[in-house]
């Protein structure tokens, strides 16, 4: 289903802040952001350990209530109508474990039935030879390997063909051919429907290979954006991942004074 008529963002975000603590001790999680995501598009959110990425995936999916700003997904107003728009969006985090004594049929039939997916049965076995785990179907999640168990994460988060795609470390623990193989199935599934992707990643070939837009977050704020490419010329480096090293180091500050706001 594509965007509400009229809407031009598949993800408005205007002054989105989370802080904890007193108030006289504030810790700002995320500290006021912006950005607008486009319809159909993959968009990347980096930074290092505590930058405030899942804070911020946490509150697009409606988990944490914002201290403060807006959340506008899909034309909706995700703080006043998360349920309205919660069965067209789904999420996989490798980090996130599914119960271990269910198998993993059972568990993707919870799931089917949490999104209301009709022939539910029928898309669990398309989804489990898409994604290459068709032997694994009645093994307790429990028992699945690290590599295995991001595979049914990504299943799960595919279950109900969401129009909204948000992903933590998708190919995490994965080796490489299997990892290169999940990120040719995510650009077919954008191809063919039209899915928009938000992804936090650490593997930054990733993220030139399937990113339209980069926002790299430091210390709950949005410090620098733009495309890949965009981004390495401005800094000056070869690749994405020494860009990223540049922010987390607090190098580049004439890169990060010339960024757009």
């Amino acid at each position: 289903m594509p965007p509400a008529p009229g809407t031009s963002a598949a993800i408005a975000v205007a002054g989105l802040a989370k802080t904890y603590g007193a108030a006289d001790k504030p810790v700002h999680a995320v500290a006021g952001i912006d950005f607008t995501v486009t319809p159909g598009s993959v968009t990347a959110l980096l930074g290092g350990n505590g930058a405030g990425k899942t804070t911020t995936i946490a509150m697009l999916l409606g988990l944490l209530k914002p201290t403060s700003g807006s959340i506008s997904i899909l034309g909706t107003d995700m703080l006043r109508d998360r349920h309205h728009i919660l069965p067209r969006l789904n999420f996989s985090s490798p980090y996130v474990d599914l119960p271990h004594r269910l198998t993993v049929r059972q568990n993707l039939k919870v799931f089917a039935g949490l999104y209301a997916v009709p022939q539910a049965s029928a898309r669990i076995e398309q989804l489990a030879e898409e994604l290459n785990f068709a032997a694994l179907l009645d093994r307790p999640a429990g028992a699945l390997s690290a590599g295995q168990k991001t595979r049914v994460a990504l299943a799960k988060a595919l279950i109900n063909q969401p129009d909204l795609l948000l992903l933590d470390e998708p190919t995490a623990s994965l080796d490489p051919d299997t990892a290169d193989w999940v990120r040719s199935l995510l650009e077919k599934y954008r191809r063919e429907f039209g899915v928009t992707i938000l992804l936090a990643s650490h593997n930054m070939s990733e993220v030139e290979r399937l990113c339209d837009q980069v926002l790299m977050m430091k210390e709950g704020r949005i410090v620098d954006r733009g495309t890949a490419p965009e981004l390495i010329e401005r800094y000056g480096r070869r690749n994405l991942e020494e860009v990223f090293l540049d922010i987390a180091r607090g190098q580049g500050k004439a890169a990060l004074e010339a960024a757009p706001a």
